[in-house]
This record gives structure tokens, C-alpha cells and sequence, in this order.
């Protein structure tokens, strides 16, 4: 039986996986610095919690706390701990369920939004001098190719985390 009849990958299958995933970890790592950079200059410094937050409430509207925590894939105590500082810092406000009155939901304030459109902001002008020179096919094409990777990340059952190789 080959590989193939198997479901199992190839031997050119994992060694284009196996480079993939070294440039993955190096693209993480880049990250990684560049958000440390970021931070320093960002008077408001959020961790990367918060501001997974505040991108949810924004795009995705109002949000249970329970909720929130599933989708970001944290825990609930540190979805709380955030909630707060978020709610300090007039970034997020808590609000009766429309769907039952005895809980609440969090939502995205105008000071919030502002806040996140500018980081947004950052963001794609930052990402837009690192792809001067690409031509918009190649960026195109990237984005696709991500998405698509996203996409495969995120419908994937298993539910375990990648060896220590992995986390780099």
C-alpha cells in the first residue's frame, strides 16, 4: 500500500510541510517583535488579548463573556481579567442581553472603536511598506493563500497543541 492509498502523507508531502512550518515559526517570532516594538509605542498598551477583544466586539458585535472566551479560545478568568481593564479603560462597556435581561453582553465603545480603527490603521500602513515593490497579484495571492490556511487551521478537530518544536 503507498502513502497515497493510505491517507498518509509523502515523503515531498512532509518535507514541503516540514519548510513550511520553519516559516511559520519565523513569521510568528517576527511578529512576535514587531508587536513588542508596537507596544512600547502604544500609550495604551493592550496584549494581544485585549485587543483580540475589542476586534471581535468591533466586527462581530456585541459578545457574552462565555462567548468571547470560546471564540478566542482563552480561558474565562483571563477573558474576565481583560473585561476589566477594558471597562477602565472606557473600551468596552457592559450591557443588558437583548435575548435575557438578567445577563449582560460586552460591546465595543465609541472610544473603543476609535482606538481599534487606529491600530488598524497601523497595522495595514506598517504591512504596506513591508510589500512596496510586490505587485498587487502577489499580495493577492498571499492573502488567498492565508485565508485558505486560516481556514484549514480553524476547521481542524484536533484540539491539541503543537509540540515544543512547533512553538519555536
Amino acid at each position: 500500500m503507498s502513502p497515497a492509498d493510505s491517507g498518509a502523507p509523502s515523503d515531498a508531502e512532509l518535507a514541503a510541510a516540514d519548510r513550511l512550518g520553519v516559516q511559520l515559526v519565523r513569521f510568528a517570532r517576527a511578529l512576535n517583535r514587531v508587536r513588542h516594538r508596537s507596544a512600547a509605542d502604544d500609550a495604551r498598551h493592550l496584549d494581544k488579548l485585549a485587543y483580540a477583544m475589542l476586534f471581535r466586539l468591533v466586527e462581530h458585535g456585541p459578545q457574552r463573556t462565555g462567548r468571547l472566551a470560546e471564540l478566542l479560545y482563552a480561558e474565562i478568568s483571563l477573558v474576565s481579567r481583560q473585561t476589566r481593564a477594558l471597562v477602565q479603560l472606557g473600551l468596552i462597556e457592559r450591557r443588558a442581553d437583548p435575548d435575557d435581561g438578567r445577563a449582560s453582553v460586552l460591546a465595543a465603545t465609541e472610544d473603543g472603536v476609535r482606538v481599534f480603527e487606529q491600530a488598524r490603521q497601523r497595522r495595514s500602513e506598517w504591512l504596506a511598506g513591508l510589500v512596496t515593490g510586490w505587485s498587487a497579484a502577489e499580495v493577492g495571492q498571499l492573502t488567498v493563500l492565508l485565508d485558505r490556511l486560516n481556514d484549514g487551521i480553524e476547521a481542524d478537530p484536533k484540539d491539541s497543541e503543537p509540540g515544543p518544536a512547533e512553538r519555536g
